[in-house]
Order: C-alpha cells, then sequence, then structure tokens
C-alpha cells in the first residue's frame, strides 16, 4: 500500500491557503468596514480589526508556500475564532440550508489546526 501524507499536507496547505487568501484580497479591494463595525459591536477597540489583514492575506501566503505554515496556520485559526465569535456568536443557528450557519469558518478553523498538527510535509519552503 502507497502513502502519500507529503502530498495531502500540500493539498491541504494549498487549499487552505488559496481560499482563505481569496477572502483576504476581497477585503484589501473592498475595505474592512463590515468587520470594523463587528469588532466595534462586542466592545473590541476598532483597530483589532487589521488584524484580519494578517490573517487573510499574509499568513495564507506563508501557508502556500510552507514558509513557517504551523505558525501561519495557528494565526488563520485565531482568525477563524474570531470569526465565528464577532459574525455568529458560536451561536447553534442553522442556514436556510439546514447546516450549521457558520460551518465555512469552522472547515477552514479545522483544516488550519490540521496544518498546525502536521507540519508543511516535504514539499515546503522550510520543510524539516
Amino acid at each position: 500500500m502507497f502513502l502519500y501524507p507529503d502530498i495531502a499536507k500540500l493539498l491541504l496547505r494549498l487549499t487552505l491557503g488559496s481560499l482563505i487568501l481569496f477572502h483576504g484580497v476581497h477585503k484589501l479591494i473592498h475595505g474592512i468596514s463590515g468587520v470594523e463595525s463587528l469588532t466595534i459591536g462586542v466592545g473590541l477597540p476598532s483597530f483589532f480589526a487589521y488584524g484580519v489583514y494578517v490573517g487573510e492575506l499574509i499568513a495564507p501566503i506563508f501557508v502556500i508556500l510552507g514558509l513557517y505554515a504551523r505558525f501561519a496556520s495557528g494565526i488563520i485559526a485565531i482568525n477563524m475564532l474570531m470569526a465565528i465569535y464577532l459574525a455568529y456568536g458560536f451561536s447553534l443557528t442553522l442556514s436556510k440550508y439546514g447546516g450549521l450557519a457558520w460551518e465555512t469558518p469552522l472547515v477552514f478553523l479545522v483544516m488550519s489546526l490540521l496544518v498546525v498538527l502536521l507540519g508543511s510535509g516535504r514539499y515546503a519552503v522550510n520543510h524539516k
């Protein structure tokens, strides 16, 4: 039986990094006023909203490259926890299609935790 864990890690990194990066590019083009209002709405200072640029632009590039991927994925995990908290408040509400309302950021959270636990693999800039 042939196992390809390094290819699986690469696929996980590329998927997580590229999908999160799309969100970051959107925020770069259209701004983060929505994130700012959510941040202020829960009583946090508005400058906390700028952390979304780190979590959705810089960290995904590092994950894609496999450059300090565990650390960068940890940043994405924190970003996803904040996204779930700010947008949904961890409520167990369902979407109109029957799934958990915050299942997409939850999947990104789990994917980022998998990269933290598994590492970047052989096909990375700084593999060990």
